[in-house]
């Protein structure tokens, strides 16, 4: 969320934030992420954000194309209820909503809104169940389940989801995540990074899949520095990493153990740019190198990616044309993040 929007309230808060999934729906974008953080400052970590399910809500009243994507932490909410709200709003978009399962990296916010703050593994065992769940009551008229986390009995979704088949995303890129993506997820959030990081990740998780005998699809975060000149870019991020302080990395992870994958490459500044790693995707220079470093990224298998439509000219001078191509061939351009 922009932080300049934690002050407004009224027409004042809300008009920006229409106006930008506004534009991002003239310009093609597929889908629109509501990310969801419960609490951060904006300078060690992510700044807080306004609640997701109010604004998916939102949204949804404003806007007639666009898909949502509604991120939803196991353990502080419970998924027979979501599942419920998810119907709900599934109706009212005419089958446009989907659900982004995160387990959770940032340990403050797990005490803060009493939510137990489990060991990473067991994150993702319980994101299993809460996913297992939504399934459930999505496919099924009538559902029970019984598990360590979630125990539902004779649950019914009255009115039915619109779609007969729940989209599941999720985030992370340790084991356990890659293993949960593999038997649970449509769709998998990957931090940015090099084309060789990406394509291993991608690799381990096709190697489970063929295990597990289901297709998993891929979103990269990635974050566009986009001039007239490659050099330009360059002497813009130089001056951005040039004020990066050197302290940061280990104040973030002091407050984030076990996010395993999170800046694993301490030694490439670039990565502390953004908490999900978006500048290391290097989507950086003028427009014709970051349109061929996009299609790099697709050919090792990245579907999708992850964007902030926030530097204008990529907006105006890549985006358009990756759009356009994009639906002749049945993919999905990206996503962005309201």
């Amino acid at each position: 969320m922009n932080t300049d929007y934690v002050d407004r309230h009224g027409r004042e808060l809300y008009e920006p934030m229409l106006a930008r999934v506004q534009s991002a729906e003239e310009m093609g974008i597929d889908y629109i992420l509501v990310a969801q953080r419960w609490w951060g400052t904006g300078q060690e970590m992510e700044a807080s954000s306004y609640d997701c399910l109010a604004m998916t809500g939102f949204y949804a009243a404003h806007f007639h194309r666009i898909n949502f994507i509604t991120a939803i932490h196991p353990g502080f909410l419970s998924p027979a209820p979501i599942a419920k709200w998810g119907a709900t709003i599934d109706r009212l978009t005419g089958g446009r909503w989907k659900l982004h399962v995160t387990s959770g990296w940032h340990e403050a916010e797990f005490g803060m809104y009493g939510a137990e703050l489990l060991e990473h593994d067991e994150r993702y065992a319980r994101s299993t169940e809460f996913i297992q769940v939504m399934r459930g009551a999505w496919e099924q008229p009538q559902f029970s389940f019984e598990g360590r986390f979630y125990n539902v009995e004779g649950l019914r979704l009255e009115p039915r989801p619109v779609q007969p088949r729940l989209e599941v995303f999720q985030g992370g890129q340790s084991h356990a995540a890659m293993d949960m993506a593999a038997r649970n997820s449509d769709w998998m959030f990957l931090n940015g990074g090099t084309p060789s990081k990406i394509k291993e990740i991608i690799e381990s998780v096709r190697q489970r899949t063929a295990v597990t005998g289901r297709r998993v699809r891929f979103v990269m975060n990635a974050t566009p520095l986009c001039r007239s000149t490659d050099e330009q870019a360059e002497a813009e991020l130089a001056s951005m990493l040039d004020s990066v302080d050197p302290g940061l990395l280990e104040r973030r992870k002091l407050k984030v153990r076990g996010a395993e994958g999170m800046w694993s490459s301490p030694e490439e500044k670039i990565t502390m740019l953004d908490t999900n790693e978006g500048y290391a995707s290097r989507l950086i220079g003028s427009p014709d190198t970051i349109r061929e470093r996009m299609l790099e990224f697709h050919l090792i298998g990245v579907d999708c990616f992850l964007l902030n439509l926030q530097d204008d000219r990529f907006n105006r001078e890549v985006l358009p044309p990756i759009s356009s191509n994009s639906h002749q061939h049945d993919a999905h351009t990206s996503i962005g993040s309201a």
